[in-house]
């Protein structure tokens, strides 16, 4: 159940990509975490908000306003692995730069991982730690078994 946020100047990318971004960047989550094939429990529980800021909110110590982006991402506690911090990293990255239509970006995108603290996160009125976390995917094993048996 990640949770995916992009702060950008407004015009930065086009005015249509902000779903493209979305999708983009909640799959690459979705991978870095090892979800291979990530169904609906996935994409129903991964939300990405994109941010466009007026440039002015935007600076740096060198440059007001500035051509920069964070991508802060928000996971449920130890999932994802040093090897999947490095990835998704790198493809958040990428997907900014590529996305904005300037490689040159990548130099000035910030990514930032946190991980949520146990029964940090709550969705629905619930606090989810590992219990909940592990309930839950306990469900979306039950639900993807019956439906491959009917």
């Amino acid at each position: 159940m990640p949770m995916i946020d992009v702060y950008a100047p407004a015009e930065l990318f086009p005015p249509d990509a902000d779903a493209q971004l979305g999708d983009e960047l909640t799959h690459a989550v979705l991978r870095a975490e090892g979800v291979a094939a990530p169904g609906p429990f996935h994409h129903d529980n991964t939300a990405a908000f994109i941010h466009r800021l007026p440039a002015s909110a935007i600076s740096t110590a060198s440059s007001q306003p500035a051509r920069a982006v964070r991508v802060q991402i928000i996971t449920p506690p130890g999932s994802l692995n040093r090897d999947g911090q490095k990835q998704i990293t790198a493809e958040a990255t990428e997907i900014v730069a590529r996305l904005a239509g300037d490689p040159a970006l990548a130099a000035s995108t910030w990514v930032i991982l946190t991980e949520a603290a146990e029964g940090g996160w709550g969705l629905a009125g619930t606090a989810f730690g590992r219990e909940e976390f592990g309930a839950l995917a306990a469900q979306a094993a039950a639900a993807r078994a019956a439906a491959a048996g009917a």
